[in-house]
């Protein structure tokens, strides 16, 4: 099915209110929300005047570093553009959520990593029949995700579902306004629209795995995935297979540091813990992570510098 009127929705004041309040969720307080809600209609007018005369252009983004421990570039958009992404995304998410497979777990209503933990132990149990054989499990990733996303191809994958010129000028709009040295590619880490075209771009990998390999027990978060067989031999097959498909249809690959053939029962990392049959553990970096973000706090509670509401 394709959507060919969705502008005047996307533009409604209705879906902008709606919008902005979900963009101000936990941000009450801050200085750029009470500034913008000092003229609130006002602003949200102008965002809609400016949607509707294909005259609104984002500001540039704010970029900082993270370490958690892993060093990470974070990108911030200007309030009034997180208005836009979530104003885009009201429309067309619930569009392509009805296409994600069951087994895909990040930024998803009703997921998450909680439920993607459970599955991935359901998924454990069967396969190696409650842990009577040996069984495999395919762990990978893919390299330099949110970096490598090649524009055209993303725009080719939701032009198949949306055709509302509009709509896809706004979504190149977007795209365009991550600026790197690769030119075409790659989208910001912190957007909200960086996270729902994430899973729309892995979207097609999903349905390889399912529907050509004809994988069962297969799981997604974001771009760390999971396969799990009975057979090492399958799984090394498998994972030249979907390297290829990545290369050819996606122009992105896996990370070969990180792209393993684990043992089952031997347990195995995912989403911050390390999953054995009937137990669980958390991994030592994330403990380390978490002692450091605790003496962070109670340094900066006896300092005066914060307090525990």
């Amino acid at each position: 099915m394709t959507y060919r009127d969705l502008w005047k929705e996307l533009c409604s004041y209705d879906n902008l209110f709606l919008a902005y309040k979900k963009a101000r969720k936990h941000k009450t307080l801050k200085h750029y929300v009470i500034e913008f809600e000092k003229n609130l209609e006002d602003n949200l007018l102008t965002l809609q005047v400016e949607l509707q005369l294909k005259s609104y252009s984002p500001k540039p983004l704010e970029t900082f570093i993270i370490r958690d421990p892993k060093t990470r570039k974070i990108s911030k958009s200007d309030f009034r553009d997180r208005i836009i992404h979530h104003a885009l995304c009201n429309i067309i998410e619930p569009i392509f959520d009805k296409i994600f497979i069951y087994d895909s777990y990040a930024n998803r209503l009703n997921k998450g990593t909680l439920k993607a933990i459970d599955r991935f132990e359901i998924f454990m149990r069967k396969v190696s029949q409650n842990n009577t054989i040996t069984c495999y499990a395919l762990k990978a990733d893919i390299k330099h995700y949110f970096e490598s996303v090649n524009h055209k191809l993303l725009l080719e994958i939701i032009s198949k579902r949306i055709k509302d010129k509009n709509v896809l000028w706004l979504i190149k709009i977007i795209l365009d306004n991550h600026k790197t040295d690769l030119k075409g590619r790659g989208m910001p880490l912190g957007n909200l629209t960086s996270q729902f075209f994430a899973n729309v771009y892995l979207n097609e990998l999903d349905y390889f795995i399912k529907n050509e390999l004809l994988m069962k027990y297969y799981i997604r978060y974001v771009d760390d995935f999971v396969i799990f067989s009975k057979s090492r031999n399958e799984l090394k097959m498998f994972e030249e297979k979907i390297n290829i498909f990545l290369k050819e249809k996606l122009d992105i690959i896996l990370h070969p540091e990180k792209t393993k053939i684990l043992v089952l029962d031997k347990g195995i990392g995912f989403l911050g813990l390390r999953i054995y049959y009937f137990y669980k553990l958390l991994k030592k970096s994330n403990l380390r992570k978490f002692k450091n973000k605790l003496s962070r706090l109670i340094f900066n509670y006896d300092n005066k510098k914060t307090d525990y509401d």
